[in-house]
């Protein structure tokens, strides 16, 4: 579709300040979480997103009526009126989103029956829902497949139990969480997901009334309550935009002041940051040092001169180097001076975007092996997972074809940074965990246009 192709004229660095709201990654789920209490929550800094409209239009199916509040960025969704949806009307969301999975243990607590659909999501990986489909059958669920789905029924109510993640998952985590508050007894989740994302839906849930404790080791203990209210809740920003817009200042020899970014949520990628030879200054105490009301820091990230360094990387779950940070600062390291590594330790088909990288000028070879310090679980399977880039490569303009939404806001940067005029197709899924980002494109002095 010819609206959906973004001409961009690149060589040009980003110069200005931009703003992130709330972190996808939350913000979808505090939604869900609405669904369990018995009055209206509000969520505030809410991006404009794609991943906001498809979980609105599921809340809605299911009798929540989602409205905007009074502020900008604000969203209220009362859920007084649960009510079951048709399998047809669901399945119109299917291939859009991953989020229907997470619905079911709300929908069974709510209604005592829940329905899933095909699952859609950016394809990085299999992504399996065994574990959620599994976790939900300790719980008490029953699930019976049929070829349009999965239906979910619990004709004894849902219980506690004991779980142990064989890999500390992000989504099964969430399955967890939003099912055990309001399970009868106890539930205790080992090798839990402890990210920022996590712990603030922890924060949500508890301002809902659940009684939820974060022990060491990934250990989190979970006591079921009859029931939950709304909650009043800032997410926390997006750490993976502002990372995403660090990575572009660097690419583009600009300079990005990320408004809203926090730095606690940041510190390994800011610490890599570093290491390449990129500059920040942490600028989110502004309002307490100048007093002005309305003042806001963030991040400024900037391109400081000279070479840029090269380095190993490896993803992994929190506190380690986040696998959403690698593509776009992957079109960095191809600016640096020397060979770099990245080992990609969390979704095995992560790495196809290179191909992309490759046709512009840039020098990037993927292994299956597993080229970081320690061996993957990826590391005796046929997996392309570990990149090695060879820099600094002459980034020249293409037609760039976009995948999945990070790889596609690499493809994006690798556009800015490079001679020529380049045209990025696809790049309406940009939309779905990019707010405004044509608009801050702008605003930033770059040189793109719709087709």
């Amino acid at each position: 579709m010819t609206e959906d192709v973004l001409v961009v004229h690149g060589g040009t660095p980003l110069q200005g300040q931009i703003r992130v709201r709330g972190a996808k990654n939350l913000v979808s789920k505090a939604m869900v979480a609405a669904l369990l209490g018995e009055s209206p929550s509000r969520l505030f800094d809410v991006p404009r997103i794609r991943d906001v409209e498809v979980v609105s239009g599921l809340l809605e199916l299911h009798g929540v009526k989602v409205t905007a509040g009074v502020e900008d960025g604000e969203l209220v969704m009362d859920p007084t009126n649960v009510e079951s949806a048709s399998t047809d009307e669901i399945n119109v969301h299917a291939g859009s989103s991953r989020i229907p999975i997470l619905l079911c243990g709300p929908l069974l607590h709510r209604l005592g029956h829940a329905f899933i659909p095909d699952l859609g999501g950016c394809h990085i990986g299999p992504r399996p829902i065994d574990f959620h489909i599994g976790a939900l059958r300790e719980f008490g669920a029953v699930v019976d497949k049929t070829p349009e789905g999965m239906h979910l029924s619990a004709p004894n109510g849902l219980h506690g139990a004991k779980l142990e993640l064989p890999y500390p998952s992000v989504g099964a985590t969430e399955q967890v969480l939003l099912t055990a508050v309001r399970a009868e007894g106890v539930t205790e989740l080992r090798n839990a997901a402890i990210e920022p994302e996590i712990i603030d839906l922890i924060c949500i849930l508890q301002k809902m009334g659940a009684i939820i404790k974060v022990h060491t080791d990934r250990v989190i203990e979970i006591q079921g309550v009859p029931r939950l209210y709304g909650y009043e809740h800032k997410p926390i920003p997006d750490r993976i935009e502002a990372a995403s817009w660090a990575a572009a200042a660097l690419a583009t020899r600009g300079e990005i002041e990320v408004l809203g970014a926090r730095q606690q949520d940041m510190m390994t990628f800011l610490n890599v940051y570093r290491s390449i030879g990129g500059e920040l200054k942490i600028t989110d105490d502004r309002v307490a040092r100048t007093g002005v009301s309305g003042s806001e820091g963030g991040i400024k990230f900037w391109h400081p001169g000279g070479e840029l360094k090269a380095v190993a990387l490896e993803t992994d779950v929190h506190p380690g180097f986040m696998t959403d940070w690698q593509q776009p600062l992957v079109v960095a390291l191809t600016q640096a001076r020397g060979i770099s590594i990245m080992h990609e330790t969390v979704y095995e088909q992560r790495l196809g975007y290179t191909e992309a990288l490759n046709q512009m000028g840039a020098t990037i070879q993927v292994y299956r092996d597993c080229l970081g310090g320690t061996p993957c679980r990826f590391g005796r399977r046929n997996f392309m997972h570990s990149a090695v880039i060879a820099g600094p490569s002459k980034l020249h303009a293409a037609d760039l074809r976009i995948p999945d939404l990070r790889a596609g806001f690499a493809h994006l940067i690798a556009a800015l940074a490079a001679e020529g005029t380049s045209r990025v197709y696809g790049v309406n899924l940009i939309k779905r965990g990019y707010e405004d980002f044509e608009a801050k494109l702008a605003a930033l002095g770059a040189h793109v246009e719709r087709l």
